[in-house]
């Protein structure tokens, strides 16, 4: 669509965001901080950072990536240390690599306080309205001279560049730069049994134009869903009938610039109880009048988050199922009800809940149900996130086919920054799996084929002991800083911190310990084997039954050091030759990273590449054959016969 002299122009703006939740957030924030005029629009106001389904932050891997958008410079981690009402750190009795902060929201609370600091970020306009429509125009292609690098690779003969959006109401807004971030709203319809509501989570409105203009500019589109449980009446649980789930004694705050004294609250507590073979009969008994059964959902539901009917279907042989008892907040009754998302009718959802111990009597707020939606297909993308046939359209959060706030949030601040980056002509940041969760779960949506939404997981990421939570300051602070979303008080912080921490190993492995009566007396009262010959303090410290604390006692030198600080010199030390080993194996990584595939490159041409391969690698259009070794169906053969014909290609030019 072209722009008219009788279209109504509204106003110019440099990025339009599409969408407030916790990618629009992100997005719009990252643009707005770096200095670009940014408007984001949503269908209701009321709907910014809402936690339409689980009302935590963080968790298994999740808490990964909270900690890396806060490095980065992103708002997801501050807000929830404003808003927690429970904290923990799971996996504590694992090593550090999967330990993971997850935080139970006050959702009310946490929505209103992100809403405030969007109202009050300059260079940001919050508008409440569908956008309808994207409006393009053609690029040609002929002549690369005038185009970008990442424009012309994308284009055969013509390309497109977004110019503007136009909203329901036919007003046009002239934009540089289009972030889509539109979770599960597009033409949303939510089910509960037999009853279908054609609106978004939570009852809100569902943009239902959107879709026929994105296949129209040529973007292929797919059908995901997700659910959510019931609510339940905090005055009709019975809880003494539950386990009672408490938070860390000593909260960790999600932010790095939260200073941790701040979050040292009371706490309120969760609940643990179980299904049991009585729930289950109920479920089994009523399968045909469940949507995704009775072939009603057309939409492919996450695997790592199932519902209780595909729970007890997948794992007939588990009598039991884990239910989580939560509160949604302060300030209401509402309980969430964690393990048990539905799609079944309401008199069934009552008849399996009350099977529960603890629920015999609940009054549900509000009913389960599943959520449709359309997403994309993200092998249209580039790492950076931005489509590979239209200059400047980006796209972040479940839009993209993933699951998950923390997902979606992450997704939006990578998409917003290289939005901002594309504007200021300068090169586009895209984070590798060496560098961060963040890096993994981008490649793996870019990259690899998911036809279910995609979670994040510690397994997923090869070099997760590098990668850890404790240390995503220290890897991604400095990208940050150069973007402008890190203050030089903050990274100076940052550098001070890494400095200590260098100095202290150095110190700790040039500290000798002799064989004295001494020492050996402090090594028998920690259940330590005796010293033969002198070490040093590094050493003792890899032992398991010593650490950094319990060396004070023979450590004369020591100087008081920040918690985390010696946070990091234990994990350093104990762990050392672990990461020595995946800092190798990340240098052999990066060798097939560095190793470009020209953006003129034919695949045609390489006629020793299998079929499969050469349809593969044309479809992907990957940027390194880093990148092409991870496609579905391209080989180590396929790669080996690309690397050769490389080396032949690059001498010709």
């Amino acid at each position: 669509m072209s722009i008219e002299k009788t279209d109504r122009i509204e106003k110019s703006y440099d990025v339009a965001v599409i969408g407030a939740g916790h990618a629009g957030c992100e997005a719009a924030l990252a643009c707005a901080r770096m200095g670009f005029e940014t408007i984001i629009f949503t269908v209701s106001i009321d709907s910014i950072a809402m936690m339409p389904c689980n009302p935590n932050i963080g968790g298994t891997s999740k808490g990964h990536l909270v900690r890396e958008i806060d490095a980065l410079g992103g708002e997801m981690g501050k807000n929830i240390d404003k808003t927690f009402i429970q904290s923990k750190m799971l996996n504590k009795s694992k090593g550090p690599a999967v330990h993971s902060l997850r935080a139970q929201a006050d959702k009310s609370e946490y929505s209103r306080e992100m809403r405030k600091v969007l109202e009050n970020q300059e260079h940001l306009t919050i508008k409440q309205a569908e956008v309808c429509e994207l409006i393009t125009e053609d690029i040609d292609v002929s002549d690369k001279s005038d185009l970008d690098e990442n424009t012309f690779m994308a284009c055969n003969g013509y390309g497109k560049k977004i110019i503007g959006v136009k909203t329901f109401t036919g007003t046009i807004y002239i934009c540089k730069a289009v972030i889509l971030c539109t979770g599960t709203y597009l033409n949303a319809r939510c089910l509960c049994g037999e009853a279908i509501t054609y609106t978004g989570p939570n009852g809100l409105q569902s943009a239902n134009h959107l879709t026929d203009s994105l296949k129209k500019i040529g973007v292929e589109m797919r059908r995901f869903k997700t659910g959510t449980p019931a609510r339940m009446d905090k005055r009709s649980i019975d809880f003494s009938k539950m386990e009672e789930q408490f938070g860390d004694e000593k909260v960790v705050p999600f932010s790095f610039s939260t200073d941790p004294e701040d979050v040292q609250i009371d706490q309120v507590s969760c609940w643990l109880t179980y299904t049991n073979e009585k729930t289950h009969e109920i479920i089994r008994g009523s399968l045909d009048r469940s949507p995704i059964y009775a072939g009603v959902i057309e939409g492919t539901g996450p695997r790592y988050c199932p519902s209780i009917e595909d729970k007890v279907v997948k794992f007939a042989d588990k009598d039991r199922h884990q239910v989580f008892i939560e509160p949604e907040g302060l300030h209401t009754n509402e309980m969430y009800v964690g393990g048990m998302s539905s799609s079944l009718p309401e008199d069934v959802q009552l008849a399996m809940y009350r099977t529960v111990p603890g629920l015999e009597n609940c009054k549900i707020v509000r009913n389960a149900y599943a959520i449709e939606y359309d997403c994309i297909n993200p092998k249209q993308l580039y790492p950076t996130l931005e489509f590979k046939n239209i200059k400047g359209l980006f796209s972040g959060g479940q839009f993209n086919g993933s699951s998950g706030y923390e997902e979606a949030a992450a997704q939006g601040l990578i998409a917003g920054i290289n939005a901002a980056l594309m504007l200021l002509g300068k090169e586009l940041i895209t984070l590798d799996r060496s560098e961060a969760y963040i890096g993994v779960l981008i490649d793996d949506l870019v990259t690899k084929e998911n036809f279910e939404p995609y979670r994040m997981m510690t397994s997923r990421a090869e070099y997760r002991l590098l990668l850890r939570q404790d240390n995503a300051d220290l890897r991604l602070r400095e990208i940050g800083y150069n973007v402008g979303l890190i203050s030089k008080e903050q990274y100076d912080k940052t550098l001070n911190k890494k400095n200590l921490i260098e100095k202290e190993i150095e110190r700790l492995k040039n500290t000798m310990i002799g064989a004295s009566k001494t020492h050996q007396e402090f090594l028998e009262k920690h259940g330590s084997s005796q010293l033969k010959t002198g070490t040093n303090l590094a050493e003792l410290m890899c032992r398991p039954e010593l650490n950094y604390e319990i060396l004070s006692e023979i450590d004369l030198d020591r100087q008081p050091l920040p918690d985390d600080v010696i946070e990091q010199v234990e994990i350093e030390v104990k762990y050392e030759g672990y990461i020595d080993r995946q800092l190798r194996q990340v240098e052999q990584y990066k060798k097939m990273e560095r190793k470009l595939i020209p953006s003129d490159l034919d695949y045609n041409d390489i006629k020793s590449l299998r079929l499969e391969a050469r349809q593969k690698l044309i479809d992907y259009k990957p940027v390194s054959v880093g990148q092409a070794s991870r496609i579905s169906g391209v080989s180590p053969a396929d790669i080996s016969v690309l690397l050769v014909y490389l080396e032949h290609f690059n001498k010709m030019k």
